[in-house]
């Protein structure tokens, strides 16, 4: 097998999509035993990020909880909320009345679906972000 350039190779690399690039790094990585994690910057800030945020989505460990509205019971929503922070009454109501608003900010995925469950049961309208 005659040696490539390193010319050569770029214009490979340029005919590839990203998604085979993805798979090319990978099995490089395999076959050398060897880390590409400084490529990955690179690719992000190339501008070439629409599969590399999709990634990103999926590995999220950060979520928020919006309240999107109260609903009929807002006294219901505004005792769930109380219970979730430690908020008080007036700034409880407050968060409730100013919809939408964050309730929770950067929980886990479990703290985040529990949290949406009981706004979601006292009637209110909830997104985790």
């Amino acid at each position: 097998m005659a040696k490539l350039s390193q010319e050569d190779l770029l214009a490979q690399f340029e005919e590839m999509t990203l998604i085979e690039l993805s798979e090319f790094v990978k099995a490089f990585e395999e076959k050398f035993d060897v880390t590409a994690a400084a490529a990955a910057p690179v690719v992000v800030a190339g501008g070439a990020a629409g599969g590399a945020a999709a990634e990103a989505e999926e590995e999220k460990d950060e979520f928020d909880v919006i309240l999107t509205g109260a609903g009929d019971k807002k006294i219901q929503v505004i005792k769930v909320v109380r219970e979730l922070t430690s908020l008080g009454l007036k700034e409880a109501k407050d968060l409730v009345d100013g919809t939408p608003k964050p309730v929770l900010e950067k929980v886990n995925k479990e703290q985040a679906d529990k949290a949406a469950e009981a706004l979601k049961g006292a009637g209110a309208s909830v997104e985790v972000k």
